[in-house]
């Protein structure tokens, strides 16, 4: 999957896993990843509802043009969980379901 992506968005993946962890991850960047990979619904509070294989995250814009540390390691948790980390090449897909906790089960809506 991560052979899949452009050269912009490979580039936002390997800051956003790069360790020690970039500083400058300009949030633009992280949404047009996220749109090529899941995607990204503005919500009435202006929060960003960011989907990426089977998590969901609601995230707040940063203040700044880039993200904080806990914004990197949500992204992070959730790119690996999809497939894609630079550092290991992912063979299988993902198979998990979302427990809705409304008693549904499967994918997220």
């Amino acid at each position: 999957m991560y052979a899949d992506l452009n050269n912009h968005h490979r580039d936002t993946v390997e800051r956003i896993f790069g360790h020690p962890a970039s500083g400058n991850v300009e949030w633009r960047q992280v949404l047009s990843l996220i749109e090529a990979v899941g995607t990204a619904v503005e919500q009435h509070n202006g929060k960003i509802k960011l989907t990426i294989g089977p998590e969901t995250e609601v995230m707040a814009p940063p203040r700044g043009k880039d993200i904080d540390k806990q914004t990197l390691v949500d992204l992070r948790r959730m790119l690996e969980g999809a497939g894609f980390n630079p550092g290991q090449s992912s063979t299988r897909p993902d198979n998990r379901v979302r427990d809705h906790g409304d008693g549904r089960w499967g994918e997220p809506d």
